[in-house]
């Protein structure tokens, strides 16, 4: 397998405030975001060769990035890949630099989810349907897998339930200190296990919220960074996985599949970390943000990515490993909990994390002597298979 490591450098980003955004539009939040990222790199739109869009909205072309930035006679694709648009896009963006074909590559995400309904959580689609319960929900398919993971690993409800709350509390003090956050509010651990059930054993704060939002990343080739930006960061791996809805009733890899391991992340990260020489996740990355659309999800997703063995998640939970102050900080802006999920932009909001980090710019939320972080989306049901998309990032050194 080929690499990518150190052939594509961020310049610039940009992020809209998540929430919901009844006052903006589609464009105006694709353009609040695009406009931020020029004006992080200190280029203008001219200076762009092509466009690539991630949206999980149906009936959208490629035009959905020109119309609203006027852009035209411009090379730009349009790709979706459910929850993983977002990083979609930013995947063909850094293949596009780095096969020469362009010096400069906008990427861009947008959902506008919370007016409309089309493109969120809530929205049926065949891709979750299952072949003997019919349509199974999002928290529906996620809270099986808490039910599965408690079982497998002895948890008793109250155990499990705990456990899976803590991470709920982490990523809403995270989300308290992220200016652009759809919730900016602390929550206590009786709050969140004593919250309305949505799908049980899954209450109302352990889903995150349908919410709006863009975010955009300039891309360009790592020799021509310099001349923009000191502070550039490299893409150093990029890694994609699809499953199949079959690999939840038979054999996977060997192995009966119950609903409690990411196959699919497992075989994302491996791609990811093969490219960028990692061996031990744990100890060589310094941050993550992880697609939490529910807790359970964040804590299948520690081991799925392995920052900790299958089952061993509960102690780095209870041991505070991943907040912020800990051993390996896992989505130190809040993560989907805090920041919602408007579809195609969670992937993009996921890497703008990310690169504060490494430039250390991400304010209270900045944690010591970054070199590694990495951002993992995740789109699909555990009934349904995932599409998974893993990328690490590094500084210059």
């Amino acid at each position: 397998m080929g690499t990518i490591t150190d052939k594509v450098a961020i310049v610039g980003m940009g992020c809209t405030k998540f929430g919901e955004n009844w006052d903006k539009s589609r464009d105006d939040m694709i353009i609040e975001a695009v406009y931020e990222a020029l004006e992080d790199a200190g280029i203008e739109l001219q200076d762009i060769e092509a466009g690539v869009v991630g949206t999980h909205l149906s009936g959208l072309t490629a035009a959905c990035l020109a119309e609203p930035l006027q852009w035209d006679n411009v090379p730009i694709s349009r790709v979706e890949n459910n929850c993983a648009s977002g990083s979609e896009a930013f995947r063909f963006g850094c293949f596009s630099v780095a096969s020469g074909m362009y010096d400069k590559v906008l990427v861009v995400g947008f959902e506008k989810c919370k007016d409309t309904g089309v493109g969120s959580l809530s929205w049926p689609s065949g891709i979750g349907t299952h072949p003997q319960l019919g349509f199974v929900s999002a928290p529906a398919g996620f809270a099986m897998s808490a039910v599965r993971y408690f079982h497998k690993y002895g948890l008793s409800l109250e155990e499990g339930k705990k456990t899976i709350a803590k991470i709920a509390v982490k990523n809403h003090q995270n989300g308290a200190l992220a200016p652009k956050a759809h919730f900016r509010r602390e929550v206590t651990l009786e709050q969140v296990i004593n919250a309305p059930i949505i799908a049980w054993p899954l209450g109302l704060f352990d889903c995150c919220p349908t919410t709006d939002g863009a975010a955009a990343a300039i891309v360009t080739r790592a020799d021509l960074a310099k001349n923009l930006r000191d502070d550039y960061i490299l893409v150093k791996g990029l890694g994609l996985a699809i499953g199949r809805i079959d690999d939840y009733f038979g054999k996977a890899r060997g192995k009966e599949t119950d609903y409690t391991y990411w196959i699919e992340t497992d075989a994302a990260a491996r791609q990811a970390y093969e490219q960028a020489r990692i061996n031990d996740p744990r100890q060589e990355i310094s941050m993550a943000e992880v697609h939490d659309c529910f807790t359970i999800t964040e804590l299948i997703n520690y081991e799925s990515l392995w920052f900790c063995p299958q089952g061993k998640g509960r102690e780095d939970v209870d041991a505070g490993t991943f907040a912020i102050e800990g051993e390996l900080p896992v989505n130190t802006d809040g993560g989907l909990k805090a920041f919602g999920h408007p579809i195609g932009a969670s992937g993009i909001r996921m890497i703008y994390e990310v690169y504060k980090q490494l430039q250390e710019k991400a304010g209270p939320r900045q944690i010591k002597n970054p070199k590694l972080g990495l951002t993992h989306c995740q789109g699909g049901n555990p009934t349904a298979g995932f599409q998974t998309s893993v990328q690490v990032f590094g500084t210059r050194e």
